[in-house]
């Protein structure tokens, strides 16, 4: 068993508001310097990013893991993770056809730029990708379950987005296995309030969208295997057990 440090959130210069320098390559480089070793890409609504970002990743050692944050019907978002890019693909080909389409204001919200394996520029996406999809809160796991993910509510310790301050509570049902916080020391605070959270377990990832906003080695998952793929199974062995660690 060896340990490795995790972010299964960050976003490329693909999402919203994301900077154009959070490209696949200096996302692994960053990655890299913090001392992470298995990272997730997870830009708003799309995985069209994951590719290069599998191929960037083995420059620097890094285990990738292909994922999406998804924006609910109700306008919350859920950290979605695939064991492999085939399932993430298949996903995103399914979240497209459930987004709403509205084009987007590039001096708003950013160029989404769409790169290849060594950050060169393949187009844009034309339409807007943070905005809510028609699918529900209470289809979501079902929904990425049927793909072969694992989904959970991310940063329920923030305002914007957050499945806390939306719905008021973090519900019983659909029966998510974790949380995901922003700021561990938000977790006590919380699973005070929550009783529902009191035995949950949770993971806590940064949410970047700027390099500088990247963290360093701090949580992590006790992983066997020595290839990517056999790391990524044990990974997935525990989230699917709901083992934080």
């Amino acid at each position: 068993m060896r340990k490795f440090y995790y972010d299964f959130h960050l976003h490329s210069c693909l999402s919203p508001c994301g900077d154009n320098d959070m490209t696949p390559n200096n996302i692994a480089g960053m990655a890299k310097l913090n001392g992470l070793n298995i990272v997730a890409l997870t830009d708003h609504n799309s995985v069209l990013n994951t590719p290069a970002f599998f191929e960037a990743a083995k420059r620097y050692s890094i285990v990738p893991v292909a994922g999406m944050e998804l924006t609910t019907a109700e306008d919350i978002h859920v950290v979605c993770l695939f064991e492999t890019l085939g399932q993430a693909l298949s996903f995103g080909e399914a979240v497209n056809k459930r987004r709403t389409l509205i084009k987007n204001r590039v001096e708003i919200f950013g160029e989404q730029l769409i790169l290849d394996g060594d950050d060169e520029i393949k187009g844009s996406e034309q339409f807007l990708l943070s905005n809510a999809t028609s699918i529900t809160v209470d289809e979501s796991l079902a929904f990425v379950e049927s793909y072969g993910g694992i989904c959970y509510p991310a940063h329920v310790d923030r305002e914007s987005n957050g499945i806390i301050a939306t719905l008021g509570t973090f519900p019983e049902e659909p029966p998510f296995r974790f949380a995901e916080f922003n700021d561990a020391a938000n977790i006590e605070k919380y699973r005070e309030k929550y009783p529902v959270l009191a035995d949950k377990p949770v993971l806590v990832s940064s949410d970047a969208h700027y390099l500088e906003n990247m963290r360093e080695a701090q949580h992590f998952f006790e992983l066997e295997g020595e290839s990517e793929q056999e790391i990524r199974a044990d990974l997935f062995r525990k989230l699917r057990n709901g083992i934080n660690r």
